[in-house]
């Protein structure tokens, strides 16, 4: 799959100080690749099963767990806690690590140990079939070393090559909508009572989040101006209000809830710096913003969406729900404060 060898690759981590992200799409492999070609130099090779990972690392004690996807970073510290295993989905449930898991693209697991001047920096890496990074844990300095040293032998894998073959990446689903069906989109979306019911509604009617959110028109979907993702990280950051916020890739999201408390934008990065939370989103990533309404038993789920260029879903942030302190009419008023698509060029 590559020109470079597990030794070329070792060399050339070793002499850029670049991010591995970084340097495995200046060299146009996956991140995985640079990670597998550490094995036996700081890398061991562990079982991605998630029955077995979570436990271990909910061992470990308190961490940062990292989830990221090609325009947003979330990292997120706490302890892994309530994980509820599944077949074709899973979760972990803690007000400060809240995860929700798909382990078919759990499938290559690595614990890793990298020493430098400042330490030894010890994290468990998880990357889906193509080589993209699904899920980080990285150990922090009131970790327990021992869980670590109890994991690597238990979920240790007999196979310990330095090489890994990916498959080829699946391309991102492009927007799919069905022009001929939104009469029905429009009257089953006013009939759900539950946001899940969202995704089962769309599959049915051959169409994906983007492709209906195009057809389906205002209330239930209204275009945002781009400018209304870092209008939304400002306006929730002054006004206190309490949101959640996914980030997700394929097969895993990881949701922040609270406030916004410190922000560092840096260039096109958008930087939510918060001791236990940070947040890193490319603003000039962002291609289309939807601001979404769906009918709940509980009320309204008023959301703000994020794509890129190809479709792809950057983030979601809903308000935080009123029993775990949120506001639902200032989140509303805030959503619907926020400029649409038509005032961009004014």
């Amino acid at each position: 799959m590559s020109e470079h060898s597990p030794a070329d690759l070792r060399r050339l981590l070793a002499e850029d100080p670049a991010r591995p992200f970084d340097l495995a799409a200046r060299l146009g492999l996956p991140e995985g690749a640079l990670v597998a070609a550490q094995v036996g130099h700081g890398a061991l090779r562990i079982d991605s099963t998630l029955g077995r990972l979570f436990p271990a690392i909910q061992s470990l004690g308190e961490v940062m767990a990292l989830t990221r996807n090609r325009s947003c970073v979330i990292e997120k510290v706490g302890t892994y806690n309530d994980f509820h295993d599944g077949d074709h989905a899973a979760m972990t449930v803690d007000p400060e690590i809240d995860m929700r898991m798909f382990p078919r693209q759990w499938v290559h697991a690595f614990a890793v140990e990298k020493t430098d001047d400042s330490g030894t920096r010890r994290s468990v890496q998880v990357f889906d079939a193509a080589g993209d990074a699904v899920h980080k844990v990285h150990l922090r300095a009131t970790s327990d070393l021992a869980a670590w040293e109890v994991l690597k032998r238990d979920l240790a894998l007999p196979e310990q090559s330095d090489s890994a073959e990916f498959r080829a990446r699946e391309p991102v689903d492009p927007p799919r909508a069905a022009p001929d069906r939104v009469d029905t989109l429009r009257r089953e979306w006013n009939e759900m009572t539950d946001t899940h019911q969202f995704n089962t509604l769309i599959r049915r009617l051959k169409m994906n989040r983007l492709g209906a959110y195009r057809v389906i028109g205002a209330p239930q979907a209204r275009p945002l101006a781009v400018e209304a993702v870092p209008a939304l990280i400002e306006r929730v950051h002054q006004s206190g209000t309490g949101v959640m916020f996914f980030v997700g890739n394929q097969g895993c999201i990881e949701i922040h809830s609270g406030r916004f408390e410190v922000l560092k934008p840096m260039g096109p990065w958008l930087n939510v710096m918060d001791p236990r939370f940070n947040l890193h989103l490319r603003g000039d990533h962002v291609a289309e913003v939807w601001a979404v309404e769906k009918p709940t038993k509980r009320g309204p789920a008023i959301s703000v969406e994020a794509f890129d260029a190809e479709g792809a879903l950057i983030f979601q942030c809903f308000g935080l729900r009123p029993e775990k302190g949120g506001d639902a009419a200032a989140w509303a008023a805030l959503v619907a404060d926020l400029p649409a698509q038509a005032e961009a060029a004014e």
